[in-house]
């Protein structure tokens, strides 16, 4: 699923107060966005609509709930970029990564940590039980 800019913002604020109201949104952007009642709900119609937040209009304000977590639309994100950029491989990125950024010491630690705990993952599958 492809989130704008600004449906990422009504997101973040929709994972953070599931059962929000358009209000609550527009509070919670405020400080980032000067956005008016109606841009936001504008932009939580596109969600709906996206499949991505419900909306409960029992009471006399509706309020939004999240339909895929944080996790799941980072990910679809993170294919989206990969297939445009990157020919779909995380090799590629996390080589463009290594070699073209300037990562810390401490991210280079955390990254070859993250790196070696799948190897050993992957080569404990592979051993017979």
């Amino acid at each position: 699923m492809k989130l704008s800019d600004a449906e990422w913002k009504v997101m973040r604020t929709v994972w953070q107060q599931p059962g929000c109201t358009v209000r609550e949104v527009t509070a919670a952007t405020v400080d980032e966005k000067d956005w008016s009642y109606s841009t936001v709900k504008t932009l939580l119609s596109r969600l709906e609509e996206k499949g991505a937040v419900a909306v409960d209009r029992s009471e006399a304000s509706s309020r939004y709930r999240p339909l895929i977590s944080e996790n799941e639309a980072r990910k679809s994100a993170l294919r989206g970029f990969l297939e445009r950029t990157f020919d779909g491989t995380i090799g590629a990125l996390v080589h463009h990564l290594v070699a073209e950024e300037k990562l810390s010491q401490r991210e280079l630690q955390e990254l070859k940590a993250l790196l070696d705990a799948e190897t050993a993952k992957d080569d404990g599958e592979a051993e017979p039980r």
